[in-house]
């Protein structure tokens, strides 16, 4: 009986219950738009890392997993480390970084990358033929319209596209290793060097030996799996508060949206509380009805708060893919929900023992 009455109360203001869904559906986006960003992001560093096909990353002294100075290490490393045992091939990077959300350009000698990559799968153009050739991945190319031929402009040069490959190799824009090291001034030196490995049981003795080797005391050396590993947001230092502030904010949205949502619904039916009072229902049973009315509501809004982050995800593939990726994070849906049904309860709270508190005979007076 009680749910019914929940269910005809809602459907009696159409209007006032979609938009209090909508308003909490927009918070259960925000929640999951934000935390599927932060793992969208990181899912796809990780995926470009394994892309390269190397079993040890070698980065310089003072680096960390997210982060490194530009070119400090120098490329007679290269043949040092190929020369190790066990290990197939080295190969060295150079990696500047560009301004906005575009990351990085990566410098790359193509014919041994490719053989440690297993190469690029081109969808248009072809391999670099001149010095201000660059090769974009799918993503890059899609959010900037930009196609085979076409001239961007990048770290203060021109360069005209050569090819466009599928996403998934280490960085999202290439060009020759020798033209970006004397671009960036760092002419002989690296950023990163990878290492194949012969057999995987010889990848874990490799690591110990070389990060035991008393000139490579300060060197990042990390397997694939032990750099992948540490790819999570608890090792990203500002992204655990940052989510739990997008969390707090998305609390107090919904608890002002049902507080006010929930407010006006008591004072516009106060004459029908009146009524129940007046034919004896009890204070618990207002209490308990504009409960279960605020905790379907944030149900229905949570539901459409899923739906609406396919929504967004969709949004951000289709227009700006090369800058931002986000995942749909399951394990966070009960979380949002909850945060949406707790932070709409506690805005009813007020409204609903208001109404309780409501005296039958002013309640029935009241226009």
């Amino acid at each position: 009986m009680i749910n019914k009455l929940v269910i005809e109360n809602l459907k009696h203001r159409p209007a006032r219950t979609l938009l209090s869904v909508l308003a909490i559906g927009v918070e259960v986006t925000l929640v999951l738009t934000l935390v599927g960003l932060s793992h969208g992001m990181l899912d796809d560093f990780e995926k470009r890392s394994r892309g390269v096909g190397a079993d040890v990353i070698i980065r310089p002294p003072g680096s960390s997993v997210f982060s490194m100075s530009t070119a400090p290490m120098s490329d007679k490393l290269v043949p040092f480390f190929a020369s190790q045992p066990n290990v197939a091939q080295a190969i060295g990077v150079i990696t500047h970084t560009l301004p906005g959300l575009f990351g990085s350009v990566t410098g790359i000698d193509l014919a041994s990358f490719n053989t440690m990559s297993g190469g690029f799968r081109f969808l248009e153009g072809g391999p670099f033929r001149k010095d201000d050739d660059v090769i974009v991945d799918e993503y890059y190319a899609r959010q900037g319209k930009h196609q085979v031929g076409k001239w961007i402009e990048l770290a203060n040069r021109k360069w005209q596209i050569c090819g466009i490959v599928e996403s998934g190799k280490m960085s999202r824009l290439f060009v020759q290793l020798p033209v970006l090291q004397d671009l960036s001034g760092n002419k002989g030196k690296l950023s990163q060097i990878y290492l194949r490995v012969n057999g995987r049981a010889n990848v874990d003795p490799l690591v110990k030996q070389l990060r035991e080797t008393p000139s490579l005391k300060d060197y990042q050396i990390y397997s694939l799996e032990e750099f992948t590993s540490l790819i999570s947001i608890n090792n990203v230092p500002w992204l655990t508060p940052f989510i739990r502030v997008i969390v707090g904010i998305a609390v107090i949205v919904g608890f002002i949206v049902v507080f006010l949502s929930m407010y006006t619904a008591v004072l516009e039916r106060t004459r029908e509380i009146g009524i129940l009072k007046s034919l004896g229902a009890s204070p618990a049973l207002i209490v308990n009805l504009l409960a279960r009315e605020t905790t379907l509501l944030a149900i229905l809004g949570s539901g459409a708060g899923i739906g609406f982050s396919y929504g967004t995800r969709w949004l951000i593939q289709t227009l700006v893919p090369a800058s931002l990726q986000q995942a749909i994070v399951y394990e966070w849906w009960p979380i949002a929900a909850g945060i949406a049904v707790a932070g709409a309860l506690v805005g009813a709270l007020y409204p609903g023992f208001k109404a309780a508190r409501q005296d039958a005979i002013q309640a029935l007076a009241y226009e």
